[in-house]
């Protein structure tokens, strides 16, 4: 019984990200999804200041006070 959980557990450790985890429903599939989601929305925005795009066309900094 270890040695099949010894083998899960390597087969989990050395999983990447493949675009099908979008449509799957367990918890590593959706974990690797969103990190994927947020490293690529990371690289696309092109740097380091986090902002939300808003939908009124207006970036939002992230850790900054807005007045509406």
């Amino acid at each position: 019984m270890k040695k099949n959980n010894a083998d899960q557990n390597t087969n989990i450790a050395g999983r990447v990200f493949d675009p099908t985890d979008y449509e799957k429903k367990d918890q590593l599939s959706s974990g690797l999804a969103t990190t994927h989601e947020q490293a690529t929305d990371t690289y696309t925005e092109g740097e380091i200041g986090a902002v939300i795009d808003d939908v009124d066309g207006k970036d939002i900094e992230i850790g900054k006070k807005t007045k509406k």
